[in-house]
């Protein structure tokens, strides 16, 4: 099910379920995890794209592996709002995603520039070649996009997990 907001997946979660983030690219899927606390974002893994059922299975691992009870995807929107192509994809793979896994709550959260501010950080910051980069920037990206939606929730002084 995709919620229209991020305070209305908190009732779907379980006491101490996880949120995961996903970057979904054209060719890979940045993974991140939340802690069960929903206050930290950790990077974990990187997807390659093949088949979307290939992809969902991949996933479906990641969520029983780790305790995810709800998704946080980053929603591409253009700088003015509008939804562009990219955008369009995203819900294309969030609405058939959640066609798949119907108990799974699914938020799509604005992510505007955050693979580009992920860029900028691994080359001012950590220094790290373009290869290693390139390996880290998609899940990287991902646990920017969910610190976001934790942060969101903390600042909003949301109750999680009564």
């Amino acid at each position: 099910m995709i919620l229209r907001n991020l305070a209305d997946l908190l009732p779907h979660l379980a006491p101490r379920g996880r949120l995961l983030g996903l970057d979904v690219g054209e060719t890979t899927i940045g993974l991140a995890v939340s802690d069960p606390d929903l206050k930290l974002a950790s990077p974990v893994d990187t997807i390659r794209r093949t088949k979307f059922a290939a992809d969902m299975v991949e996933l479906e691992k990641v969520v029983k592996s780790r305790g995810v009870g709800g998704l946080v995807v980053g929603f591409p929107l253009n700088m003015d709002g509008t939804q562009g192509p990219r955008a369009q994809s995203v819900r294309h793979f969030a609405d058939a995603m959640a066609k798949r896994t119907p108990g799974l709550p699914i938020v799509l959260w604005d992510e505007r520039m955050s693979t580009q501010a992920v860029q900028r950080f691994l080359i001012t910051q950590a220094d790290l070649s373009r290869a290693k980069r390139a390996r880290s920037v998609d899940k990287m990206a991902a646990a920017y996009i969910l610190q976001g939606a934790l942060d969101w929730l903390a600042a909003r002084g949301t109750e999680i997990h009564d």
